[in-house]
């Protein structure tokens, strides 16, 4: 059936798709070209700020605004948006002298930016523009004016390629002050800790058990006491250390049933003669998807996790449950 409408179709809707891409690859190829030292002062100017950055636009361009002030917040620069037509009617109170303005307008010509624009100026608040003529009202009451080239858009009429053009300088100012202000993979995670890229981010240390939870056993102790207490842990295993509480190994429920099937006197044979030694561990900081997949390779269940530069103190466990349970794999 669907193939009989294939036929029937008297236009290419995929040229039309095609023709539209290709508008807005030319208008993106335009922007390119056209960034100037304009676009550093801006990433400067955004970098310093004490406080907030605000996006504001009218129609499609308030959209866009919409999506780079939340992509300019996941990357660590508190940032909302503002309506240009609510702001008129009380919001303008939201904005203060320590803030940035960033106004996004094609034509740069709107009515309803007007308002906002004269706050700004009025009470000497940085404004940034995303605009696409110099002589607009927005460009020139700006301090710092990011030109978008004119293009064309979609069957003449329908914002496509000046849109296109606003997001991806929106992406690229929020990357580069991401860059400037020093933003990595930890400091992501902590304002995604329910994403998925936030959970794939977890340290370690985020899913390892600690403290009185980690189950500590004297080497010197024998069998039976190492039965008692890996049976009141329910972990199904311990992690051995000398007098000084420095780990010496890993003691299993496997090598107790071991040394009960080879009838080994369990009240005096030590859990330093069974246990193995020198166990697998890994730093802290490491990643919990890194150390699942070492687990898998060394067909293991559990990690000793230390703190950089003192492999011997033991810090915290890591069981394979701890991360399946945190959904990282």
């Amino acid at each position: 059936m669907i193939s009989g409408l294939i036929k029937i179709m008297k236009t290419n809707y995929i040229k039309i798709a095609k023709d539209v891409i290709d508008l807005e690859i030319k208008a993106l190829k335009k922007l390119r070209n056209n960034i100037d030292n304009s676009f550093n002062t801006a990433v400067e100017m955004i970098s310093k700020c004490k406080s907030k950055v605000i996006f504001s636009g009218v129609g499609k361009s308030g959209i866009i605004a919409n999506k780079i002030a939340a992509t300019m917040s996941s990357v660590g620069t508190p940032s909302f948006y503002l309506s240009a037509s609510d702001s008129s009617h009380g919001d303008l109170g939201s904005i203060s002298k320590k803030d940035i303005l960033v106004l996004i307008s094609y034509s740069g010509k709107t009515n309803e930016l007007k308002n906002i624009i004269q706050f700004a100026n009025r009470n000497k608040i940085i404004l940034i523009s995303i605009v696409s003529r110099k002589e607009s009202l927005l460009f020139k009451a700006s301090d710092i004016g990011l030109l978008i080239p004119n293009v064309a858009e979609a069957a003449g009429i329908v914002p496509t390629s000046s849109t296109t053009s606003q997001l991806a300088l929106g992406d690229a100012l929020a990357i580069s002050v991401m860059k400037k202000k020093g933003f990595g993979k930890k400091d992501f995670k902590k304002v995604h800790p329910a994403g998925n890229l936030g959970m794939q981010l977890k340290s370690v240390e985020d899913v390892m058990l600690k403290n009185n939870k980690i189950p500590f056993i004297n080497e010197n102790l024998t069998l039976h006491e190492g039965l008692k207490l890996i049976n009141s842990k329910n972990l199904g295993l311990l992690i051995a250390v000398n007098n000084k509480k420095y780990t010496t190994g890993i003691f299993t429920d496997g090598d107790i049933k071991r040394a009960i099937n080879n009838k080994v006197d369990l009240k005096r044979n030590l859990i330093k003669e069974f246990m193995t030694k020198k166990p697998i561990s890994v730093e802290k900081d490491m990643l919990a998807a890194k150390a699942l997949n070492l687990m898998n390779e060394k067909k293991i269940t559990s990690l000793c996790v230390f703190k950089k530069g003192n492999i011997k103190k033991t810090i915290g466990i890591i069981h394979i449950h701890n991360i399946l349970s945190a959904n990282i794999n």
